[in-house]
């Protein structure tokens, strides 16, 4: 068989033909994601997420101590950002059974990264964990047709006289920020 050019497509589709990036994108400084192993039985899973050292600090995060642990439900369709720390970091888990999207959005000025953002799918068969550092932006989008939890574990704890939590529009890059990528 003959290869094909462009030439050889239909005219009214040539101009609308494009190659699609599968080159690795940037990752933003202080980022982490991290795969976690999944053992599945006949009887059932096990997932083995994080080890805290006697310390309180984390092993595959060593410069994490944890001081609080939080889970949120987030309902079908539901998007809940931007949001930002500036004391504290985040480590975010959402279960394999869940399908979620987090949006990371570097704010920090100084930031090698600055003004990158990143889309990690959570959940959706996969378990991971990710680190997301002081003054990155981030939120999640729940792309699954049920409720999907939530957890994070955090090196600050939430005082509401004096709450670490800034707060962005969640269409502050856009609405279709938040959309599935079609291609």
């Amino acid at each position: 068989m003959k290869d094909l050019t462009i030439d050889d497509v239909m005219v009214k589709v040539k101009n609308d033909i494009f190659v699609q990036d599968y080159s690795k994108k940037q990752v933003i400084e202080g980022v982490k994601v991290l795969e976690v192993k999944r053992m599945v039985g006949e009887d059932g899973t096990f997932e083995d997420l994080l080890h805290v050292k006697e310390d309180g600090f984390f092993e595959l995060f060593p410069e994490i101590k944890i001081r609080q642990i939080n889970r949120s439900k987030l309902l079908p369709g539901s998007i809940k950002a931007w949001h930002l720390h500036f004391k504290q970091e985040d480590i975010w888990y959402i279960p394999p059974e869940d399908h979620m999207i987090l949006g990371l959005w570097d704010t920090r000025e100084a930031s090698i990264t600055k003004d990158i953002t990143m889309k990690i799918v959570m959940g959706n068969g996969s378990s991971r964990v990710v680190l997301v550092p002081r003054g990155v932006a981030h939120g999640v989008v729940n792309l699954a047709k049920t409720p999907g939890n939530i957890f994070y574990f955090v090196n600050n704890q939430y005082n509401p006289t004096d709450p670490d939590e800034r707060r962005l529009p969640w269409d502050k890059l856009g609405a279709s920020f938040w959309e599935i990528e079609k291609g």
